[in-house]
């Protein structure tokens, strides 16, 4: 037993977009038109923009809302991720924008992580919630075929990207302390910092959908103790969002049908985990 979506609709998407802080409307999509979803966990972030690029079938949807009117503790992720798989979407890229836990690790750079720790507290991380219980194996949470697209699309384009990076979210909304921010660097050995990916990559994984993300990095954490202003942040994060923009729109034709086999184990999440 897995979960039960609707029968995707006519005009069945191919790829979704979760647009971050900074991204709210990709502006790459042709024919776009909103869609509004209704889920059995209440309201997605926002409307659903659903159009093409290349030839593909693309929804996208704004995380926090067009506005940036949702904090990342109060995001319905369980909704997003459901209407995303109902419309049909295999894959998913999500943008999102993080801070560093490392020196080499600059703001501007793109990192397309391969690991997370999960340091949030009070959100809903599964579709499976009685009856049926299913434990998801999260050793490899990334798609592994997407991740290596990600990584050679933004490596063409000249951009600096980080192949691999431990992202470690927190709960938000507040930034870490000092001595947290430490812990995180020293102790934890983490590479960025955000608030969004949990629990997001966990139900991706639960609807058996391949699902990446693209992080941009828009400062260092406070461990640095350099201080930014928010005209610096505004600036990188504006050049971080043109730069996931060209990337998608590169990435989105060469995308397959299906993952390579081998490469990715997302699809068939499901196959040992449930009880």
């Amino acid at each position: 037993m897995q979960v039960e979506f609707p029968p995707p609709p006519r005009e069945r998407v191919d790829v979704a977009i979760i647009g971050g802080s900074g991204l709210y409307d990709p502006g790459i999509l042709e024919d776009a038109r909103e869609l509004k979803v209704y889920t059995p966990y209440g309201e997605p972030s926002d409307n659903i923009i659903v159009g093409r690029v290349g030839g593909k079938r693309v929804a996208f949807l704004a995380r926090h809302g067009r506005g940036h009117r949702i904090p990342p503790h109060r995001i319905n992720y369980r909704a997003n991720i459901w209407a995303l798989k109902a419309l049909g979407a295999r894959w998913v890229i999500a943008v999102s924008a993080v801070g560093s836990l490392r020196e080499d690790y600059r703001p501007g750079d793109l990192v397309v992580p391969d690991q997370f720790i999960d340091m949030t507290k009070r959100r809903d991380y599964t579709f499976f919630d009685g009856h049926v219980v299913a434990h998801v194996s999260m050793a490899d949470p990334f798609c592994e075929h997407l991740r290596r697209l990600l990584i050679d699309t933004a490596s063409r384009l000249g951009y600096r990207v980080h192949p691999r990076g431990t992202y470690i979210c927190i709960e938000g909304p507040r930034f870490s302390t000092r001595a947290e921010s430490r812990i995180w660097k020293e102790v934890f050995k983490a590479d960025i910092i955000g608030m969004t990916l949990v629990p997001e990559v966990n139900l991706a994984c639960e609807a058996q959908m391949c699902y990446a993300t693209l992080a941009l990095v828009t400062d260092y954490d406070v461990w640095a103790e350099r201080p930014v202003t928010a005209e610096e942040v505004a600036r990188i994060m504006a050049e971080n969002v043109e730069k996931a923009k060209k990337v998608i729109y590169e990435l989105i034709p060469r995308l397959p049908d299906e993952p390579e086999p081998g490469l990715c184990s997302c699809c068939q999440a499901l196959t040992t985990a449930l009880l």
